[in-house]
């Protein structure tokens, strides 16, 4: 279970798309903040965009739990934004060419070698902050 969990960081590191993907069942889910994505081909949607709107994110891992078929990750995105980046609601963030360091948790279920579902948490603040996304003003 750990080992398709590091076959799947490596490849996110070396933003090697089929080796991602052979990491995921078919029929995988991956949930985060931003998105929903089930299946091989929105698996590989979510990831090659993220990898093209900050070509050189690099997950530093900080923690790994282990418990029964669960692997948990935790880490650090490191990168430069420096093409069109979509956040929840839909909108596209213009390049900032700014750098990001943004907190994450990873938690994989594994089922048979491969990953089931992965959920992806973070502070979305950090992330917007960091790339420069105007906050919403409040009514006084």
């Amino acid at each position: 279970m750990l080992d398709v969990v590091d076959r799947v960081l490596e490849s996110v590191n070396s933003h090697d798309l089929e080796a991602c993907i052979r990491c995921y069942s078919r029929t995988a889910a991956m949930v985060g903040p931003e998105m929903q994505a089930e299946g091989h081909d929105q698996i590989a949607s979510y990831h090659a965009h993220v990898w093209e709107a900050i070509p050189d994110i690099h997950m530093v891992v900080r923690e790994r739990i282990t418990e029964g078929d669960r692997v948990m990750v935790e880490g650090i995105l490191n990168g430069t934004h420096t093409r069109p980046f979509l956040i929840a609601g839909g909108e596209f963030v213009e390049p900032s060419n700014r750098r990001v360091s943004i907190r994450v948790c990873w938690v994989f279920t594994t089922e048979d070698g491969v990953i089931a579902s992965h959920r992806l948490y973070f502070d979305q603040l950090e992330l917007y902050t960091q790339l420069g996304v105007p906050l919403p003003r409040t009514a006084s």
